[in-house]
């Protein structure tokens, strides 16, 4: 059985706590933090690092049982300190994360050396926690594809570097999942998925698909098989905002929805009939 985690981007808006009880009633394993804020609407009005927060975590997940799996998001831009990242570090590890997921935001062509450079640096906060930093391509950042991310990797060569893939970003990159096979096995530590319909999308399509109406795994077009084949065992972070879909059901029975749906594509298991009119 693989280990299946909520990501706050599926239930965006709640705290740490929160998510767990969400993930806990929707039968997650785990639960996928943003204990680094990004100043975007809707973000919960706390400090999620604070010691009181990281407090009512941890014994929400003791209660629950829910584990922690990853923590995010580091962004790598002109005007961010990487050194802000490690209050989110020494969070993450307390909780029991081994993952942090990383990204390039920069806003021109020729800056590989100092997105290596930043990327590398991230690296080595986090390796005294314990933390992977995982890089990241939405098909709408700096790094747009999994070469461009590949090649940052090669060029940092940290011990505790990954690549974290979407299936989303492959799917608006028209990149098969095969195309993974070449990519070294210790730097695919989990991926994130959800499904997308089969259409040509403009990029600022693509940034509304991937921040508010992504598709439940079965649902869209992409084929899942590869990565059965590929990862048969590899952890699963579920990130599916779908702004509709949330509202109509409320966060714990969308994020209930999105684990059926992904079990049902990644295990075979039955898919219940459920609120959103999904066969089951």
């Amino acid at each position: 059985m693989r280990d299946y985690s909520l990501s706050y981007l599926t239930v965006p808006g709640v705290t740490p706590p929160e998510q767990v009880e969400i993930a806990a009633k929707a039968g997650f394993s785990h639960a996928s933090f943003r204990l680094i804020h990004l100043g975007v609407a809707g973000e919960p009005d706390i400090d999620p690092a604070s010691p009181e927060i990281i407090r009512e975590t941890k014994r929400v997940l003791a209660d629950t049982g829910v584990k922690c799996f990853d923590v995010e998001l580091c962004k790598i831009a002109r005007d961010i300190d990487p050194d802000s990242f490690s209050p989110a570090f020494e969070a993450g590890a307390e909780l029991g994360a081994s993952q942090v997921i990383c990204s390039a935001w920069t806003d021109v062509r020729n800056d590989r050396g100092y997105i290596v450079e930043q990327f590398a640096y991230i690296c080595s906060l986090a390796e005294p926690f314990g933390l992977t930093v995982n890089l990241e391509f939405p098909a709408f950042s700096r790094l747009a594809t999994l070469d461009e991310c590949v090649e940052i990797l090669e060029l940092a060569g940290c011990p505790n570097q990954g690549l974290l893939v979407d299936t989303l970003y492959m799917h608006f990159n028209k990149c098969p999942l095969f195309a993974l096979e070449r990519v070294p096995s210790e730097w695919i530590n989990f991926l994130h998925v959800c499904d997308a319909d089969d259409v040509a999308y403009t990029r600022d399509e693509m940034m509304r698909i991937a921040r508010e109406a992504r598709l439940y795994p079965g649902e869209g077009a992409i084929d899942f098989s590869v990565i059965n084949y590929l990862f048969p065992d590899l952890p699963l972070s579920i990130e599916l905002p779908n702004s509709e879909r949330s509202d109509r059901l409320g966060h714990e029975q969308h994020a209930r929805n999105c684990l059926e749906a992904a079990k049902s594509v990644f295990e075979g298991t039955p898919q219940f009939a459920n609120q959103n009119g999904m066969a089951g």
